[in-house]
């Protein structure tokens, strides 16, 4: 039977392409790829890759972006991102906790999606 193998791209659609690669790359501190189709941004994340590109929805016609969606990054440590986008007036939608995944925290990007950041494991991290 065919089946669905696993995520393997994550893309989120934004108004303000501009906006959301600045904030995307200098805030959170992610690295552009070298390349990218038009009207994207595609970022060299591991080991899926995440984009983000200009809308193909109404994006004004629903009141808050990826209701119903978690969006879980990996990242070394969630509690220093959490103070390093904090101290730069990044929306946090709650602190850092243990969960089932380490530290966690989740915070809101400038097109009002939620994202959780989570601590890696150095031995489950990917390279």
């Amino acid at each position: 039977m065919p089946h669905l193998i696993g995520p393997d791209f994550i893309s989120l659609q934004v108004a303000d392409l501009d906006a959301a690669r600045a904030f995307y790359t200098n805030v959170v501190g992610l690295t552009p790829a070298a390349s990218a189709p038009p009207g994207a941004v595609v970022f060299d994340t591991r080991p899926i890759p995440f984009a983000l590109r200009i809308p193909v929805v109404d994006l004004d016609a629903v009141e808050i972006r990826g209701h119903g969606i978690v969006l879980w990054f990996g990242c070394d440590d969630a509690d220093a991102l959490h103070a390093h986008l904090a101290a730069r007036g990044v929306a946090i939608a709650f602190a850092p906790k243990d969960g089932p995944f380490g530290r966690y925290f989740a915070f809101k990007d400038p097109s009002g999606y939620t994202i959780t950041a989570h601590t890696v494991q150095p031995e489950a991290s990917i390279h």
